[in-house]
């Protein structure tokens, strides 16, 4: 039974999905065209399935990208942005008393390592807009750091972090961990929260966001990235992550279940591994969006993928170039549940 408060889980009803497009003042600008085309590539999918909205500086650059598939259930919205990133100063919904309220924290650029002042914006901006249901309440909480890629939810009260993220002193370094916490539950009505304190990916810049590390995919199970290569540098720290995942227990004693992602081929740009993960996934209605790179892993995740949502359809999506810049299909959406726009 749903409490009063609560922070749906991804797998749960969704109204949208959320996408900024790729521009020429982005760090995309040297490959512009083949960032594009990945985000073209997850529009298509998304909007065969729920409402997307799009946000651009110039929206009809991603309306002649997506013309083909428009289909009528895409909505612009013209705004400034630093980046893509979406899932990180994307609003990140809850529901009061059966209303949704739309959170907007305060993104500071994983902890002031890049520009954010556009992208802290947008989400009041699309609010103001009139783009969601006049029942859509909003909530200012622009006091608070927080990345939508740095909270899980199973919908049912608890939150699945890392405390390498929301520990870090440049977001809110004001308050210790047990602070950090009672404002989670407060904001999300959740009643508990794990904390991982293991495992991280090579190239991130976001002191290792959940979600590319282990995900909740339903009440009972947890997929996560496992090395299983003694020479690889994550094997040491992804193993201990598996042991603390283990530990973890839910509200009846009982373990998760818990199913392993492979580790993604080491992928390199310009000399520098690259965070790629196969834990970057996206929920969508009747789908799981998976990045893939163009690699023997692929096939492997995918089937894993696919084994964990039976009854919703599978696609791979080439996020090569979105792990150029340290991020994945998952972080460049943010999605809205049911009942947050007009149906």
């Amino acid at each position: 039974m749903k409490k009063d408060l609560f922070f749906p889980a991804e797998w749960e009803p969704q109204s949208a999905v959320q996408l900024a497009w790729p521009h020429e003042e982005s760090d995309w600008a040297p490959y512009l065209e083949e960032a594009s085309a990945c985000l073209a590539r997850i529009a298509r999918e998304i909007a065969s399935r729920e409402r997307l909205i799009i946000t651009a500086p110039d929206i009809a650059i991603p309306r002649e990208a997506c013309r083909d598939f428009d289909g009528g259930r895409i909505v612009y919205r013209e705004v400034p942005s630093n980046d893509t990133w979406c899932r990180d100063f994307g609003g990140l919904t809850v529901f009061a008393g059966g209303i949704p309220r739309i959170l907007d924290f305060r993104f500071n650029g994983w902890g002031l390592k890049f520009p954010a002042d556009r992208d802290n914006l947008i989400t009041g901006a699309l609010y103001r807009s009139g783009l969601f249901s006049k029942k859509a309440e909003y909530a200012n909480r622009l006091n608070f750091v927080l990345e939508g890629g740095s909270v899980e939810s199973d919908g049912e009260g608890t939150l699945l972090t890392t405390g390498s993220c929301l520990l870090s002193p440049n977001r809110n370094g004001g308050y210790n961990k047990e602070q950090i916490e009672e404002k989670l539950l407060e904001y999300f009505g959740a009643d508990r929260v794990l904390w991982l304190d293991q495992g991280y990916l090579a190239g991130d810049d976001t002191d290792s966001h959940i979600d590319t590390l282990a995900r909740f995919c339903d009440g009972n199970t947890i997929c996560y990235v496992e090395c299983d290569d003694p020479g690889d540098e994550h094997f040491e720290s992804l193993g201990a992550m598996k042991e603390q995942l283990e530990s973890f227990r839910k509200r009846d004693g009982s373990p998760y279940r818990l199913v392993a992602l492979p580790m993604a081929e080491p992928l390199y740009f310009e000399g520098e591994r690259l965070p790629a993960t196969y834990a970057n996934f996206l929920i969508i209605n009747g789908a799981v969006l998976v990045p893939v790179y163009g690699t023997s892993r692929d096939a492997a995740a995918l089937e894993t993928v696919a084994s964990l949502f039976p009854g919703r359809e599978v696609r791979g999506i080439d996020c090569a170039v979105l792990a150029r810049q340290h991020g994945s299909l998952h972080c460049v959406t943010m999605q809205y549940p049911k009942g947050v726009f007009d149906e």
